[in-house]
């Protein structure tokens, strides 16, 4: 407290106006300190403080003062002339609302009545005096149209700082790990596994959404849109798909002759695949994903994208896991894999074909993908990727937590069933 408290309070202070006490008062008021301990460490009567919340009716030569609010200025009394009973234009209630509401309340009128009078809903009276009504001392309350007025005015929607914003603890770890490129759904699970008994390090994917694109709040660089999967400095509405022209493959056998098991994802073994394709489609890498654990594994395709050299690089890339961990391949009808039959005479592994334009059947493939275009963006060349890089981009997808594992990472997964084979 920056000024000393006057010890006698019954010597009159004259013209001298209370500006720093009173606000210190309110100061006190903000923290959840009740009214009465107010005034006793302000060093003001409280009688004071009370005409400082709720203001004064003018009485004999005391003319009207409204409360103390310098966020929001009201209309002096003296002034405002007599409530209008007429209603309101606004959808939200005014302060002349608020005084027809004190005053009916005083002549014992029921809550239907006042709101048939100001033209609103009786739901909006009643919430209206229980949220900002005041306990009297002595039991009972009282309804001030003031102070409701100075409430209203603080609760009011308006730009505020956020979450994020006021906490630098809480931004630094979100800002470290969309440098990980960790989704923000990825990051608040992250927060409360890491803060589980902290709530203000707790926030909602929206809100690390709102953070990084609505202008003006500035609570997270806006450079960091780039480590989002997407990439967008806007947020868009999904778009359709356009269609695809499938190229006739000899010998397919679709996924509706898939067996059961790979459907509902129980049994581990079954793996969904395609290519990502380079710049004026010369290049191509090739990514597969294991249904159950979503293990992400990356083909490197230096001689080409053809069928023989996709086949040839699938056969040498599955020879790197057990064979109890390959039963079955789903593929789109891409023209890579025009030599299915050849490959499954190599590994053992059968190959099942979507149907035309309908890659929700390969959802945990289409959605690898998406995550690996923040590596490998569209319209780059891909050959000049090495093994080593495609393994360290590779081990990166698998060491985030996904929320359809129970936040666990594809590589636990994978360590699990490798530990119960062996």
């Amino acid at each position: 407290m920056d000024f000393k408290i006057r010890q006698d309070r019954g010597q009159a202070q004259g013209p001298r106006r209370l500006v720093r006490e009173r606000e210190q008062y309110f100061r006190l008021v903000d923290q959840g300190i009740s009214y009465d301990e107010a005034a006793r460490l302000v060093g003001i009567n409280h009688r004071t403080g009370r005409r400082w919340r709720n203001g004064r009716s003018a009485s004999g030569r005391f003319r009207a003062v409204p409360p103390a609010n310098p966020e929001a200025p009201h209309l002096d009394l003296a002034d405002a002339g007599p409530a209008s009973s007429a209603p309101s234009a606004s959808r939200y209630l005014c302060e002349a609302d608020r005084i027809h509401i004190a005053d009916r309340l005083r002549e014992k009128a029921s809550v239907r009545q006042i709101a048939s009078e100001l033209g609103r809903s009786p739901s909006t009276i009643s919430r209206e005096i229980r949220r900002n009504r005041r306990p009297m001392p002595r039991g009972g309350w009282v309804y001030h149209p003031f102070g409701a007025e100075r409430q209203a005015e603080q609760r009011r929607a308006r730009p505020k700082p956020g979450k994020i914003g006021q906490n630098p603890e809480l931004r630094d770890f979100i800002q470290d790990h969309l440098t990980k490129r960790w989704s923000p759904e990825q990051i608040c699970q992250a927060l409360r596994t890491v803060f589980p008994e902290r709530p203000e390090m707790h926030v909602t994917h929206e809100t690390i959404y709102q953070a990084l694109y609505i202008q003006g709040r500035g609570e997270l660089r806006r450079e960091l849109t780039r480590a989002l999967r997407t990439g967008r400095t806007m947020r868009r509405p999904h778009r359709q798909s356009h269609k695809r022209v499938s190229r006739p493959i000899k010998n397919m056998v679709m996924i509706s002759d898939r067996p059961a098991e790979a459907e509902d994802r129980a049994v581990p073994g079954h793996w969904e695949g395609d290519l990502i394709i380079g710049k004026d489609g010369r290049s191509a890498i090739g990514t597969l994903v294991e249904r159950s654990t979503r293990y992400v594994m990356l083909v490197p395709l230096p001689r080409g994208h053809n069928a023989v050299a996709t086949r040839d690089a699938l056969a040498s890339t599955v020879q790197t896991l057990p064979p109890h961990l390959w039963r079955s391949l789903t593929w789109d009808q891409g023209s890579e894999m025009a030599a299915h039959r050849s490959f499954t005479l190599a590994t053992d592994i059968p190959v099942y074909f979507c149907n035309p334009a309908s890659p929700w059947q390969r959802g945990s493939n289409e959605n690898t993908n998406g995550l690996l275009r923040q590596y490998f963006p569209k319209g780059t060349e891909l050959s000049g990727h090495t093994p080593e890089q495609l393994a360290t981009v590779a081990a990166e997808l698998n060491s985030r937590p996904r929320k359809t594992l129970g936040w666990k990472t594809p590589a636990e997964r994978l360590a699990k069933l490798l530990d119960l084979a062996s």
